[in-house]
């Protein structure tokens, strides 16, 4: 059976790119550059709370860094470093080692160091800090939607939750379908460059994780206003089109969650740079609605004009 310190040698340890001191001592050395300030963050997944515990190990491997490399793309931050914790019930060596190719993809694709972390025995929990840099005063945060502003949100939002329900059997999507919900659930693309890029642009910016509305929500709270969605502007006809019928196409992309696409306000003025952009970036990108003066409000505008309050909740771990 091997140790703690085999399994990290063997499967979590190797030549650093950016870190002056990674795995293997009491602590890492990091040195951000010069007019750079620190972005930190930290997400935790459960199995049986964000993943079954039967998921494929190397799509897991993968999602555990990727969603906290979201998190600094929805700062418009550059990812650099990653410490990781894991709790596992059993030192699976075949498991570890597809977990860790997995993780090592996403870390690889993103220029993420592993400056460290911990091991030990416990139900399967996953546990990432990520660290990375921005240029001092350029972070793009969630107070900065003033009232006037586009609503903005990139992607194909909803399909994460359309392959969590294709799992629950909610739905039965055909193949091809199928295969793109679970890609999206599994193996979430963090919009790293875009959200660099939209330094100057976007007011408030966040990544959609635990649904759109309840996420909106939080911008709503930090930048005291309101918002107007517009459900023709919704991209809806792409879940239509892998088998979702208008309710459940509606559900998954407001309320679903796993999506960590990029939701951001801009000034209307900025509509034809922010198309370039997408153009550039080979990014679809939808204008949903506009921000209010309304503080909290939130508003859905159906396709015949009327309009409706709704509420902003998102996932809740402890509901």
């Amino acid at each position: 059976m091997p140790s703690e310190f085999d399994l990290i040698r063997r499967h979590f340890t190797r030549p650093a790119r950016h870190t002056d001191l990674a795995v293997g001592d009491d602590a890492a050395l990091l040195a951000p550059r010069r007019g750079m300030q620190l972005a930190v963050s930290t997400d935790m997944l459960v199995a049986g709370t964000h993943f079954f515990a039967d998921t494929d190990p190397e799509a897991l491997g993968w999602k555990t860094l990727a969603v906290n490399v979201s998190d600094l793309a929805a700062m418009g931050a550059e990812p650099r470093w990653a410490v990781l914790a894991l709790a596992l019930p059993a030192a699976d060596e075949a498991w570890i080692d597809a977990f860790a190719r997995g993780f090592f993809a996403c870390a690889d694709a993103f220029g993420v160091d592993l400056a460290g972390g911990d091991t030990t025995r416990g139900p399967l929990t996953l546990c990432v800090t990520i660290f990375g840099e921005v240029p001092a005063g350029g972070a793009i945060t969630r107070s900065g939607a003033r009232a006037g502003d586009d609503l903005w949100i990139t992607g194909a939002p909803g399909q994460a939750a359309l392959g969590l329900a294709h799992l629950r059997n909610e739905v039965a999507l055909g193949p091809d379908a199928a295969r793109a919900c679970l890609a999206a659930l599994h193996r979430p693309q963090p919009r790293v460059a875009f959200g660099q890029a939209l330094r100057g642009l976007a007011g408030a910016m966040l990544d959609v994780s635990d649904g759109l509305l309840g996420d909106l929500g939080h911008i709503l709270e930090c930048s005291a206003c309101g918002a107007r969605i517009d459900v023709t502007a919704l991209p809806l006809a792409a879940l239509h089109a892998l088998g979702a019928d208008d309710a459940l196409a509606r559900r998954c992309l407001l309320s679903g969650g796993d999506d960590y696409e990029l939701l951001f306000t801009a000034p209307p003025a900025r509509r034809d740079r922010l198309a370039a952009l997408a153009q550039e970036h080979g990014l679809p990108l939808s204008r949903i609605g506009s921000i209010t003066a309304n503080t909290g409000e939130l508003l859905l505008r159906e396709a015949d004009g009327r309009e409706h309050p709704t509420a902003h909740r998102g996932y809740d771990h402890f509901a």
